[in-house]
């Protein structure tokens, strides 16, 4: 029986779950791509006309460039003028600046999500009192909320770069607020009032037993946030005015669409990308404070079995 289980072949070895979620990303990726131009085909020999199937767009350069004269467009001068620099460079150096703005407005409505989650968690009274407010807010479209900011804003002396900042916080804070008033609401009662009763106080309840079991919570809802706070300050900076900033380079695109419907996919790309760093910067956070919580707890059995043997 020994010999069968030496002889029994070896399980096959699996790739990383990283690397998997990168292979999964480039199939999909290279799926969208093969559907995008196959379309463009059969659109076009279907539809000489280039009228639209459906709901679908029409199959033509301006609506559909190709894939590839996209990419080439990242790397074609923007003008003719000697010495311009490529597109792919000048959507960095706008991804930069509106990454700045949008990372200020992730932690004010991370911050601003946390405290009211908390404050709610508190008093029950504030919560059925204050709660209404915060989901109406949601409600609000951008659009109309985007001006007021950057008008009150720029009376009483903001920058634009703070007056786009705080509109991505507006739409930043609303998940973290949600989640982390669940999360914090989340340890079983026997554990709160066990703490009670050794007289610890709400604000240790908070930090010590609270806040690391709203952890998965808050990180869900963090990654919803770093996304959101991405559009909220591409959309704030078209009413701000600033001449920089994706907002700035999607509309200067839009404008010459029917010349150079590429650079404005380009953009769009570069957006996407920007909002997928946001994300993957927040999963890499998760992955980090997990990392450190599960060594802690092992660090913890550890020494209390050293201390009772």
């Amino acid at each position: 029986m020994s010999q069968a289980v030496a002889s029994a072949p070896a399980p096959p070895r699996r790739l990383p779950p990283q690397l998997r979620k990168l292979v999964s990303f480039v199939v999909v990726l290279g799926a969208f791509v093969a559907t995008w131009e196959l379309y463009k085909v059969v659109g076009k020999a279907a539809f000489p006309d280039h009228r639209p199937v459906f709901f679908l767009p029409r199959p033509d350069d301006v609506s559909m460039p190709h894939v590839h004269d996209i990419v080439d467009s990242l790397f074609s001068p923007v003008s003719r003028a000697e010495g311009a620099d490529i597109l792919a460079v000048i959507l960095l150096r706008s991804a930069g600046t509106t990454a700045v703005r949008a990372g200020l407005g992730f932690l004010i409505g991370s911050l601003a999500g946390f405290a009211l989650g908390a404050l709610f968690g508190r008093s029950r009274l504030l919560e059925r009192g204050l709660m209404p407010f915060v989901v109406a807010s949601q409600t609000i479209p951008m659009i109309a909320i985007a001006p007021m900011v950057v008008i009150w804003g720029g009376r009483i002396g903001w920058s634009p770069t703070v007056s786009v900042a705080v509109i991505a916080a507006y739409l930043a804070f609303f998940p973290v607020t949600i989640n982390a008033l669940r999360g914090l609401r989340s340890p079983d009662p026997a554990a709160v009032e066990l703490m009670r009763s050794y007289a610890a106080t709400e604000n240790q309840i908070l930090w010590k037993l609270r806040l690391p079991a709203s952890l998965p919570y808050l990180f869900t809802a963090l990654k919803i946030a770093a996304t959101t706070s991405v559009i909220g300050a591409i959309v704030g900076e078209l009413p701000a005015g600033v001449p920089d900033g994706l907002g700035r380079s999607l509309l200067n695109f839009n404008q010459y669409f029917i010349t150079g419907p590429e650079r404005m996919y380009a953009a769009v790309i570069v957006s996407a990308l920007l909002g997928i760093v946001f994300f993957a910067a927040v999963a890499l956070a998760e992955y980090l404070v997990g990392r450190r919580s599960r060594r802690s707890t092992v660090d913890d059995i550890e020494l209390f079995k050293r201390t009772t043997v």
